[in-house]
């Protein structure tokens, strides 16, 4: 990324209540279990798996809870295009020049349908790639060569205000 001015940044995490349920769920029932089975000496269940099997599940659910806990998308536009990262799947920021663009705008849209849910996605009917954790806001680039990227935000009205400002809406 270049030194230049960022005339927009956002950082974003999942904060979907129900995913977190889900997954502490999960993560503490089976760690539950295994201190049970493996401190207590009481089998966990009526038909309990190994105690490998549980210290395995349980070590599943943790990675998983923490490798959303580490997810996040980063957002930035500058004078000369937008960059965007999407840790862990993105380790450097990808850069998108306004040059190769034809279009680039704010817009609703349907994260269900369009691209079936949130994430890293690949868009149904032709629609493109998407970047998104929540919300159904985006910023949508159009690009010369026929390609579409959707970049999730919850400030829609702050990247309007900098495209505007850019002489790019």
């Amino acid at each position: 990324m270049t030194i230049e001015k960022k005339l927009f940044s956002e950082t974003q995490k999942f904060n979907q209540w129900w995913i977190w349920v889900i997954l502490i769920g999960f993560c503490a029932y089976f760690l539950w279990g295994a201190y049970k089975q493996l401190f207590q000496g009481i089998a966990f269940g009526n038909n309990p798996m190994s105690s490998e099997g549980l210290l395995i599940t349980s070590f599943i659910f943790a990675a998983i809870l923490l490798f959303f806990l580490n997810v996040k998308l980063e957002t930035y536009i500058q004078s000369n295009g937008v960059y965007v990262r999407f840790f862990p799947f993105h380790f450097s920021f990808k850069y998108y020049s306004f040059e190769e663009m034809n279009k680039v705008y704010v817009r609703k849209y349907a994260p269900h349908w369009e691209y079936g849910g949130w994430g890293l996605r690949y868009g149904m009917f032709g629609r493109g790639k998407a970047f998104n954790v929540s919300g159904n806001q985006g910023l949508q680039l159009e690009f010369k060569d026929g390609s579409n990227l959707l970049i999730g935000t919850q400030k829609p009205i702050e990247i309007a205000e900098v495209l505007t400002l850019l002489g790019k809406s």
